[in-house]
């Protein structure tokens, strides 16, 4: 084989790996880029040296991350995650249970300090960006005090699932071979037809000066780079904590109606969530998912409603018994347009408040489900079924 036939061969070889890394880049299709468990427990669970809560019954375990035996997830894919638990009451027992990340990072938490006959279950729901090998899992308060109901009604259950993948970072991790592969063969240096005759006359070593191919292979990441631009352009979440508490209080000249301030980020994907101002501005009309979680201030009333816009009363949670600290969860669906503002609003008179600490049970997420499909004209429509 002449050192021109080598020269064509290389070429079309480092050509089909472009083409090569473009395939890839789609072999990362919905299928690989899933992870969802949704797990329970059928007995109950005493405060004591073992505090990680676990789990016996598997409803929903699609890429088998979730180690219920352990109560253990492990993120194999990073990226943003949606997750959920609901833990019942013992009787003449307090509850305390925490999500967790990695080893003693606090989350959020379900806490009802009333320590009576009646039985009763809490829930909470945050969003959290994961790394690969990030782990996340429940734990129960130490103290022989604090214990948590299940039976096989199943009070206690732990859900979680991926919302928006991050693929590169999934690459770096699940992929290594491929990219190391594919930086060694873009560098393979590839002669022209001019060079090659060149080189043979001379009958000296060649060097390269790789043009078409590396354009090629230039033209197709930035495509492929648009493409993960136009695909973020479409996500949008957010999942806020707050730290405080908040004291409703009778005082002539405060603003009325001021929407709940957060301290915490977990998530914040688009940036359309002011934290300090607490309120969530649509950027992509859609169909969005909503839910917070608040805490009872003890001897206070307890009241709390999801607005949109002004003063367009979406939700609420509403708690007035005379009881100690526990929480509150309310959930919904709702379809914004741009511009739309979503916020909580805390009752603001003497008499109502809303608890929290640093294990946060003020909590505030909502994500974009579905995103509006663009709406073609009836002529448009025409236009294109015409051959």
């Amino acid at each position: 084989m002449t050192l021109l036939q080598m020269s064509v061969l290389v070429g079309l070889l480092s050509l089909g790996h472009v083409a090569g890394v473009h395939g890839f880049a789609h072999l990362l299709n919905d299928a690989e880029l899933r992870s969802a468990f949704s797990v329970a427990r059928t007995n109950s669970m005493e405060g004591g040296p073992k505090m990680t809560v676990t789990f016996d019954t598997v409803y929903v375990n699609i890429g088998g991350d979730f180690d219920a035996k352990a109560g253990l997830f492990r993120c194999r894919i990073p990226g943003a995650y949606y997750l959920s638990f609901t833990v019942g009451k013992f009787p003449h027992k307090d509850l305390s249970v925490m999500l967790m990340k990695n080893r003693n990072e606090v989350q959020a938490i379900v806490y009802e300090e009333n320590s009576g006959e009646e039985r009763k279950v809490q829930s909470q729901s945050v969003m959290l960006e994961l790394e690969f090998g990030d782990t996340v899992w429940l734990r129960l308060h130490g103290d022989p005090r604090y214990a948590l109901y299940s039976n096989t009604g199943h009070y206690t259950t732990f859900s979680g699932y991926l919302v928006y993948p991050d693929t590169y970072g999934y690459q770096t991790h699940h992929h290594p071979a491929f990219t190391s592969q594919s930086s060694q063969q873009a560098s393979v240096p590839v002669l022209n037809e001019n060079q090659a005759t060149e080189n043979i006359r001379s009958g000296t070593s060649y060097t390269v000066e790789e043009k078409e191919p590396k354009q090629k292979e230039e033209e197709q990441e930035e495509e492929e780079e648009d493409e993960v631009d136009e695909d973020n352009d479409q996500h949008s979440a957010f999942s806020v904590g707050r730290t405080q508490s908040i004291v409703g209080v009778d005082q002539v000249g405060m603003p009325q109606h001021q929407p709940v301030s957060f301290d915490t980020a977990f998530v914040n994907i688009g940036e359309d969530f002011n934290v300090t101002e607490g309120v969530f501005t649509c950027r992509v009309p859609g169909a969005y998912y909503f839910s917070f979680n608040v805490g009872k201030l003890p001897q206070k009333t307890l009241s709390v409603k999801l607005m949109k816009n002004h003063l367009e009363v979406q939700a609420m949670i509403y708690d007035d018994s005379q009881g100690e600290k526990a929480l509150q969860s309310q959930s919904l669906m709702l379809a914004l347009k741009p511009g739309d503002t979503i916020w909580l609003y805390s009752h603001q008179r003497d008499g109502f408040g809303a608890y929290s600490n640093h294990a946060k049970y003020i909590t505030f997420t909502g994500f974009l489900v579905y995103p509006d499909l663009p709406t073609t004209t009836s002529s448009q429509t025409h236009a294109d079924k015409k051959p």
